[in-house]
């Protein structure tokens, strides 16, 4: 087994986090900080037998991260090594370093502010900047500051800031790992492409797949792009050693684990992912990357209290991390899919997730916290005004603090519920109503990708169909089909969102003769969650709503919802004067009077 660069650092880092509390670790894509560094550190004599905390920005990498460091100790999961994701937890009372996803962290510090039983929180990939891990790492430097000056920190990333980092550490030491494992060979094009993406990523496989040995990662900005380039690869007429694995947030567990897992022997895999394997992973007899230069993240409007999707270029950070997967396991190549010219106008980095987020998540967690004001803790990068106004209105606005800024218990017990605040709310307040068991799934399927496909040009923002759908009742127009494995996704985590609220929702479904008679459930839980998006329709014919916000939405053609008098709005398009609308439900003026 080649020894990795990480290695040759491990005595410096043991030896900097026993004089002080906190670290930062530079190191570059498959240097071996995610698994190797906990290992190493697990004996320390500072530790005192206390258990570590390791948190990764992504589910697949926590469950990939653990289950190479059990294996590496001839264990099973669970034992000295386990994790902790959303709905899923496997750690036992021998676990000493606990892999998880970055929302536990801040669960487990408001149980316990001390964070007793852990000596060590290690923040991996911390370069990406999600809004959890800023809130975590805020919160974990409170605690280390008031109630724990034993608790060690360690911040470790492939790129970052490491001045400003290592300033909000209190001047931690800075320890950097340089170099890679194995060379990659760079490849760019010669001249900016104008095929759709689908199209050049495709070319480009064919090509590698010709000039090149061995197996390849593809970077695609998303689910589309993933499954019209498996389609296109797939009707080109593929050698039959060749296998086409995706990977991507939604899929099964099972699935993750084949695109991430070593070939079978004679045989080379295509791997098609999102942005999802730029970090934390590796995957197993990967020489070729090919990227497509895009990436899709979502962004937060306060002007409309709207988010949305955008596909934008990657920025020199991720290049540079894509690339680095072709290295870690032999020489390696990497295609670019722009020019040479066009790498050098690419940002730095991306801005952290908290300048541009929505920013009620945030915000109910400070309360809970007991922080009404972001500024009495410590950040990188200070949340933005108006975004933390616009969160503070709508919290106020679903009685999760009161005009003071304090938690409420109504509050505290949406916090409990890992979803969006608006989600939780929802389901809060539909458990009395005899609706606990129908808010949970309303939840889970606004959380996952739509269950209905149809044909280009295909509009249907019902999201009653959605329901019928879900439990098999229903006719769907010419074309339309239903999604069978986001419908077991959801259908699974409805379930799991019922078992955290304590199985009250369980019993919902059972409404009783004056709810059904009384209550259009649908809409009301939408009102429930979106109090701000309920919405009239307008005189005319232009199908266009006026919500409760100030805001217009209008439907790009008519459809038979549109004709309703009262909507709520789920889902929009937020950039536009008129917001284009892609879910929604009706509801009643009787219920709005009665329920809003």
């Amino acid at each position: 087994m080649a020894v990795l660069p990480i290695q040759s650092l491990l005595t410096q880092l043991q030896r900097v986090l026993r004089d002080g509390r906190s670290a930062l670790l530079t190191a570059p894509p498959g240097a071996g900080k995610t698994t190797v560094v906990p290992l190493a550190l697990l004996n320390e004599s500072w530790l005192q037998k206390q258990r570590m905390i390791m948190l990764e920005p992504r589910r697949l990498a926590a469950r990939a991260a653990a289950r190479r460091m059990a294996s590496s100790l001839g264990e099973a999961v669970g034992e000295t090594v386990g994790y902790r994701i959303r709905f899923e937890t496997k750690v036992s009372a021998k676990t000493r370093i606990e892999v998880v996803t970055e929302g536990i962290l801040t669960r487990l510090l408001q149980h316990d502010p001390s964070l007793g039983g852990y000596g060590l929180v290690i923040f991996d990939e911390f370069h990406e900047r999600s809004l959890h891990a800023d809130l975590g790492l805020a919160l974990t430097l409170e605690a280390q500051r008031v109630l724990r000056n034993d608790l060690r920190i360690l911040v470790m990333s492939a790129t970052l800031d490491c001045a400003a980092v290592a300033t909000l550490l209190g001047d931690a030491p800075v320890v950097s790992c340089e170099g890679q494992l194995f060379p990659v060979e760079t490849h760019y094009l010669d001249r900016q492409g104008s095929m759709p993406v689908d199209q050049a990523v495709s070319q480009m496989i064919k090509r590698a797949l010709a000039d090149e040995t061995g197996s390849m990662l593809v970077f695609l900005p998303g689910m589309a792009e993933i499954r019209r380039v498996e389609r296109r690869l797939l009707e080109s007429g593929l050698a039959s050693n060749v296998l086409i694995a995706p990977l991507h947030g939604d899929l099964p567990q099972q699935a993750q684990d084949l695109a991430i897992a070593s070939p079978i022997a004679g045989t080379r895999k295509i791997v098609l992912s999102t942005s999802i394997a730029e970090t934390s992973l590796t995957i197993e007899g990967v020489r070729v990357v090919i990227d497509s230069g895009l990436m899709r993240v979502s962004r937060f409007e306060p002007r409309t209290g709207m988010t949305k999707l955008d596909t934008i270029k990657i920025t020199h950070d991720s290049a540079e991390q894509r690339r680095g997967r072709a290295g870690r396991l032999e020489p390696g190549v990497c295609y670019r899919l722009w020019t040479a010219a066009e790498h050098k106008s690419l940002l730095l980095r991306r801005p952290p997730e908290i300048i541009d987020a929505d920013l009620a998540p945030l915000v109910l967690e400070l309360a809970v916290w007991g922080t009404g004001d972001a500024g009495d803790l410590s950040w990188l990068d200070s949340p933005p005004v108006g975004a933390l106004t616009q969160a503070k209105d709508l919290l106020a606005r679903l009685c999760a603090i009161d005009p003071h800024g304090r938690i409420t218990a109504h509050g505290r017990r949406m916090a409990d519920i890992p979803l969006h605040p608006r989600l939780a709310h929802m389901i809060s307040k539909a458990v009395p109503l005899g609706l606990g068991h129908l808010a949970c799934e309303v939840a889970a399927l606004l959380g996952e990708r739509d269950i209905l496909r149809g044909p280009p040009g295909w509009r249907n923002a019902d999201l009653r169909g959605r329901l019928d759908a879900l439990h098999g009742h229903g006719r769907h127009e010419a074309g339309v089909t239903v999604d069978r494995g986001t419908v077991q996704r959801v259908v699974r985590v409805a379930q799991q969102i019922q078992t955290i609220v304590h199985r009250e929702s369980s019993r919902g479904g059972r409404q009783n003769a004056h709810d059904q008679q009384q209550v259009d459930p649908v809409g009301v839980l939408l009102a429930f969650a979106y109090p701000d998006r309920i919405a009239q329709r307008q005189p005319g014919d232009a199908c266009r709503y006026l919500l409760a916000n100030g805001r217009g939405a209008s439907f790009s053609q008519h459809e038979p919802i549109s004709s309703e008098d009262y909507l709520v709005m789920a889902d929009l398009e937020g950039s536009a004067e008129w917001a284009r609308v892609f879910l929604a439900a009706p509801i009643a003026e009787v219920d709005l009077d009665r329920h809003c």
